[in-house]
């Protein structure tokens, strides 16, 4: 006789489910461990039994076998029952398997037939699948009763077709519509089918909270209705339509105070911006009014419009304090996704939080934007990697179903939901009818309960729709008449759910409207919505920016480290562990790099970068560094990281010299990053500007790769404080150099950064010794202030001992904006011309005088492009008063490069009649020739030209 334990354990074994067994089968041949026992017992068995074919493999033998056994289950089970039903044994069984298919189509498909359009505008699509009768299943049927044990509707293990049918359709094609199925996660997956099956995507609220629901509706179109009249026509981007987002979000701040996360992370586009400052951030109402009049933020240059400002408070939960905090974002919508996740990083190390159970982030996304804008797809991307995870972001996305302006799914999408590019990294997605509050409440927690149990992504896509245009002044009709015919018939949510709470008998008769007039009240009188918002609360992991602001910009900084302390630090960066066994080139390297640390021969950029870095790091600053090559470096000079030779990098292979300089030092992070530009410079953005301590630097593989980021650097590294006061000491090294490499593998596009150069924002470098990058990574934390800071890196000069530098400069002197000429020989009087430059085309000329023996040429060095050194060039440049020539010289094409930007900086410092002139390339429409033979003839030429007893083309007099 069979035992209950036994009923259970098979209970699921029917032939539907063949699939997840076999699943199970090949997780225990991997890793017997890894299912559960019972499973486990069960294949263990299984091993033993005889093969069926003697020419079939042993996986193939026991597939079978799985298989064999499954089906036999599951006859034998329908035999059973149909004993004690009286029911022929094979109809039953086989009917048993038909409602177990009908069941799995209902959570894969079911979606598809949920009431998911508050504007009912779609028929439901024909899917015979979710029809009993594509299974052959009648009428006669709907009474019998069927095993229902792998369901969550009862405990009582059987449920009548009628019922399992009724269950399926109040679960999966009501106002949720859930996808799961696509994740192959068992654990998560049975998760997500408990809680949706087990409540039948109910909320089950009680009054109180409906009250709340319908406060947060009536807030939430109290706000927009009074905007709309009292400032008619200024675009404030409504989220009428889209009211249940507040619900939403109030339920996020709430519930996630109940789970203990302690700080909220918000980034959102414009549509419902400034009613989630106003009620949920608790923003004065007069302080918006305000902007909306005109009053503007004192100290910022240029400050921005309402909708992209950011804000922070503290607010009071069922949980405890939690601090919710929105990211400023500009218009290009979704590029704050990564922004985000970096500032989260950052608060979750700082907390030591690495599950990321304190700190949440949360992404609010417009329909069209999630599926069309390519950074989201990277964002996803680094979701789960180990330089970039956050423990799983909370998605939701307010979607209007029209996209931008006038669109639809046919022109904004090539897939049947916005959310499908989530599917990527298997994450569940929640479609909830905005007309149903409830609904959007119930899978909002569901959804912050997945992420807090998997620390996964996870999506609630909130489908409303837009009353108003695009903006204010826009008339959607014209392009939409009969989506807006529906909308203007349309009540309003808040309307729907306060009629629904009446017909409850949770409100009295005119209840509901004096909801509306006292959020009136308070609007009028400019009053705060939110309460509690605590004024006075300190919060112990925030960081203090006070000593960063007001700070005058300087060069000069105090980046020199005692000589005995450069050796010692040197010894301990190129020792490696007597169990270690280096690469032979890294072995020669270590040995290399310590006769420098001992000053038995020059450092080289490399030695220059680790000593940097190993200093700071002793002295408490904290140091991230990322890119597609960063632990070795792109051409190899890092070597950050090394690898045993006897043992994989996951099995303890690997070792980091900057990360055991002592007990007491800083954290070292090195990261190879995922192949992206644009969404990881702006995690490290974001990053940036939560830890003012940390050496944050982000590392293209070649310079031209930042192209790809370029959205990061025009709205955040190079206006983000002028616009927001967001001040962020993120470095960029951008491998810049004309070596006939192509025209992708030569310029960083040094003219783009300088071209956005202006209000001392950021600085350009392009630094040429090993002591000047020693001087400068040290000199960008030890400032008391925090500005980008763009690095133009070499390339053939890693390893050029022209640009190696003595250990004596590194324990002496700073960084120098301008490099003198440097043959002390040279008689200053005899000099005619000087000649300027910046980067790896010095040497060339160097040696190029150096062959010619001219003492009638002196040659200058820009090392800071900007803020440009004036006094400092100024002062080399009297040092020749006989030089009547002052020349540019640069390998970038002549609309390229430093050129355009320079030469008003270097005419305002020359000497009345002296005549400004260029050599270099041409002008091009591409960055660098491709032919080698083409580049070395461009390169003399230039040389040449630089040199030439007569220079053409002098295009300014003093």
């Amino acid at each position: 006789m069979t035992t209950e334990t036994e009923k259970k354990s098979t209970s699921y074994l029917f032939g539907s489910n063949a699939p997840y067994v076999e699943e199970l089968y090949e997780e225990y041949l991997a890793n017997p461990a890894a299912v559960a026992d019972h499973w486990r017992n069960y294949f263990d068995q299984l091993q033993h039994s005889p093969a069926t074919d003697g020419s079939e493999s042993t996986r193939d033998q026991n597939h079978h076998s799985v298989v064999t056994s499954f089906a036999q289950r599951a006859k034998a089970n329908a035999f059973a029952r149909a004993a004690k039903e009286g029911v022929p044994t094979l109809e039953v069984a086989s009917k048993q398997l038909h409602v177990q298919s009908l069941i799995a189509a209902y959570r894969s498909l079911g979606v598809r037939w949920a009431q998911l359009d508050p504007l009912k505008r779609r028929e439901r699509p024909e899917i015979p699948e979710l029809d009993p009768a594509f299974y052959g299943l009648t009428d006669a049927d709907l009474d019998q009763v069927y095993s229902a044990t792998n369901t969550y509707f009862t405990k009582q293990g059987t449920m009548t077709l009628r019922e399992i049918l009724n269950s399926l359709r109040d679960t999966y094609c009501g106002a949720v519509g859930a996808e799961f199925m696509h994740m192959s996660d068992p654990k998560a997956k049975r998760w997500v089918q408990e809680r949706l099956e087990s409540t039948h995507a109910n909320g089950s609220f009680d009054s109180d909270t409906k009250k709340r629901i319908l406060q947060q509706l009536t807030e939430a179109e109290g706000l927009e209705r009074f905007l709309h009249t009292k400032y008619v026509g200024q675009k404030r981007f409504s989220l009428e339509g889209g009211e249940s987002f507040i619900a939403s979000m109030d339920e996020v701040v709430n519930h996630a105070g109940d789970l203990g996360v302690q700080e909220i992370i918000v980034g959102m586009a414009h549509r419902g911006r400034l009613n989630m400052l106003v009620n949920i951030m608790g923003k004065m109402p007069g302080d918006l009014f305000a902007e909306f009049e005109g009053k503007h933020a004192e100290g910022l240059t240029d400050g921005d419009v309402k909708y992209h400002n950011g804000f922070s408070s503290d607010l009071s939960t069922r949980g405890g304090p939690v601090h919710l905090s929105l990211a400023f974002n500009p218009s290009h919508l979704e590029i704050v996704n990564p922004v985000v996740e970096g500032s989260v990083r950052a608060r979750q190390e700082r907390r030591a939080d690495p599950l990321g159970q304190q700190v949440l982030p949360v992404l609010v996304h417009g329909d069209a934007a999630f599926a069309g804008q390519g950074v989201v797809m990277e964002t996803l991307n680094m979701a789960q990697t180990r330089g970039y995870g956050t423990g799983g972001t909370l998605h939701i996305v307010i979607n209007n179903q029209i996209g931008f302006t006038t669109s639809d799914p046919r022109d904004s999408r090539s897939t049947l939901y916005c959310t499908d590019v989530v599917k990527m990294i298997e994450a569940p997605v929640f479609h909830v009818n905005a007309d149903d509050p409830e609904a959007v409440v119930f899978a909002t927690r569901l959804a912050l309960d997945y992420r807090m149990e998997f620390n996964h992504d996870v999506v609630v896509d909130i489908i409303c729709y837009r009353k108003l245009g695009h903006n204010e002044q826009d008339t959607p009709s014209l392009t939409q008449p009969l989506m807006y015919k529906s909308i203007g018939a349309h009540p309003g949510t808040r309307k729907i759910y306060a009629d629904k709470l009446t017909a409850q008998g949770v409100l009295t008769d005119g209840e509901g409207d004096e909801f509306v007039k006292n959020y009136r009240r308070l609007m009028e009188d400019g009053q705060k919505t939110v309460e509690p918002v605590l004024t006075d609360y300190k919060n112990k992991y925030s960081i203090d920016w006070t000593p960063f602001l007001g700070a005058k910009w300087t060069d000069s900084a105090d980046t020199a480290v005692p000589l005995a302390e450069l050796k010692r630090i040197g010894e301990r960066i190129t020792t490696v562990p007597d169990t270690f066994t280096p690469h032979n080139l890294v072995k020669k390297l270590l040995a290399d790099r310590r006769a420098m640390a001992m000053g038995e021969q020059n450092l080289d950029w490399g030695m220059g970068e680790h000593l940097a870095f190993a200093t700071l790091l002793s002295s408490g600053y904290t140091i991230r560094i990322t890119g597609q090559d960063s632990g070795r470096g792109t051409f190899t000079h890092r070597h950050a990281v090394l690898h045993d030779q006897k043992r994989e990098r996951w099995n303890d292979g690997t070792y980091v010299p900057l990360q055991n300089i002592s007990e007491s030092q800083a954290p070292f992070t090195v990261i190879d990053s995922v192949l992206s530009e644009e969404a990881v410079l702006g995690f490290e953005y974001g990053y940036s500007c939560s830890e003012p301590n940390t050496l944050v630097i982000w590392e293209a593989q070649f310079g031209d790769f930042v192209n790809g980021a370029q959205v990061v650097i025009d709205q955040f590294i190079s206006s983000g404080e002028a616009k927001w006061g967001r001040q962020s000491g993120l470095t960029l090294m951008l491998p810049h150099g004309y070596e006939g490499q192509g025209p992708e593998h030569s310029s960083a596009r040094i003219e783009r950064f300088l071209q956005l150069c202006a209000d001392h924002n950021m600085q350009c470098v392009q630094p040429t010794n090993a002591a000047q990058i020693f001087h400068l990574l040290r000199r960008q934390m030890i400032r008391p202030f925090r500005k980008p800071l763009v690095i133009f890196t070499p390339k053939s000069l890693l390893r050029n001992k022209d640009a190696t530098s003595p250990l004596s400069d590194l324990s002496s002197g700073e960084f120098q904006p301008i490099l003198g000429e440097i043959d002390t020989a040279l008689a200053a009087k005899k000099v005619k011309r000087v000649l300027v430059c910046s980067g790896k085309v010095y040497y060339d000329l160097m040696n190029a005088r150096k062959e010619r023996k001219d003492d009638h040429v002196a040659i200058l060095r820009v090392e800071q492009l900007y803020p440009f050194a004036h006094k400092s060039f100024a002062t080399e440049l009297a040092k020749y008063p006989n030089a009547t020539e002052v020349v540019w010289v640069q390998d970038e094409p002549q609309n390229q490069g430093p050129w355009f930007y320079i030469q008003h900086h270097l005419y305002e410092d020359m000497s009345s009649g002296q005549r400004l002139g260029y050599a270099g390339r041409t002008a091009s429409s591409s960055p660098a020739v491709g032919y080698m033979a083409k580049h070395i003839e461009q390169q003399k030429a230039l040389v040449e030209q630089a040199f030439a007893p007569k220079l053409k083309g002098f295009i300014l007099t003093k």
